[in-house]
């Protein structure tokens, strides 16, 4: 499988926080761009459009299978023919894996994820456990903090679980702030340890009931995604450069969502809290005093 010089395709996801901006060190903006495609590809598999969860995993199964072929040609071991269904996607994937020598099993690790999440949401099955949930995160998005780290040379271990911290309170946050769309989808997110903690049951969470204990609720899980995110912060120090910058945005990024979430009382049950323009003068005036 060769690996054609593609420009990755321009980024039109709406994202909270930035995504190989121009912050990023030029140099590192294609790897970063084709990370974020393929997580953003494999992302859209697993959760757009009205395919079944048996299909949505047979795509998975052979998106991953497009990937070791990638990983393989790019360890320049001889291989036999990928479906080429995702060519903007691997071509520049693998030219990335080959000049960066990037870690293949965290990429394996967020196909992973995707395959979880699609089969708790068919089954409408959530997590039983923080704990849980972290576990989830741990597949889900810690990996791509990892990957960004190895490009940027940072391989320490405080990096690595400060970097693990900001990636898991990013993912949380994104659930908290997505409660109203994700119910309605049967993906459940609330712990179901913490939810009989606070008193909330299924049958409150189902309708969407913005109850004073799911408020109570919420704002607990709000406050730990918080402390996460709090924890890791110190990391913008250990990043170099414009990159460093960068980090200081998607930081800032996630605690102006969570202020978003207490601004509405914490009552993401019925409404998703979003960032408008006004948000990023406090954003970057915020990073520069991290």
């Amino acid at each position: 499988m060769h690996a054609p010089q593609a420009s990755p395709a321009p980024i039109t996801h709406y994202e909270n926080f930035p995504v190989a901006s121009f912050l990023c060190p030029a140099h590192l903006r294609a790897p970063i761009a084709a990370i974020y495609h393929f997580a953003r590809t494999a992302d859209d598999i697993a959760d757009e459009g009205d395919a079944t969860a048996a299909q949505r995993i047979e795509e998975l199964q052979a998106y991953r299978q497009d990937l070791v072929a990638s990983c393989a040609a790019a360890s320049g071991a001889t291989v036999g023919p990928s479906s080429a269904r995702w060519p903007q996607v691997f071509g520049p994937l693998q030219v990335a894996l080959q000049t960066h020598h990037l870690p293949p099993q965290l990429l394996h690790d967020l196909l992973d994820a995707f395959v979880q999440d699609t089969r708790k949401s068919a089954a409408a099955e959530g997590y039983a456990s923080h704990a849980e949930l972290l576990d989830y995160c741990r597949r889900s998005a810690n990996p791509v903090g990892r990957l960004l780290l190895h490009l940027y040379g940072v391989t320490d271990a405080l990096a690595l679980q400060r970097s693990d911290a900001i990636c898991s309170a990013l993912q949380l946050i994104n659930f908290w702030q997505d409660l109203s769309v994700d119910i309605p989808r049967g993906r459940y997110y609330l712990p179901q340890d913490d939810c009989m903690r606070f008193g909330v049951s299924q049958a409150d969470i189902l309708a969407q009931r913005q109850t004073h204990n799911a408020t109570q609720l919420i704002a607990h899980c709000v406050a730990t995604a918080r402390a996460s995110m709090q924890f890791g912060s110190s990391l913008v120090h250990q990043v170099p450069g414009r990159a460093g910058w960068e980090l200081r945005l998607v930081v800032q990024g996630g605690l102006r969502i969570l202020d978003r979430i207490e601004a509405l009382h914490y009552a993401t049950l019925n409404q998703r809290p979003t960032l408008r323009w006004w948000d990023f003068p406090v954003m970057l005036w915020r990073a520069v005093w991290m």
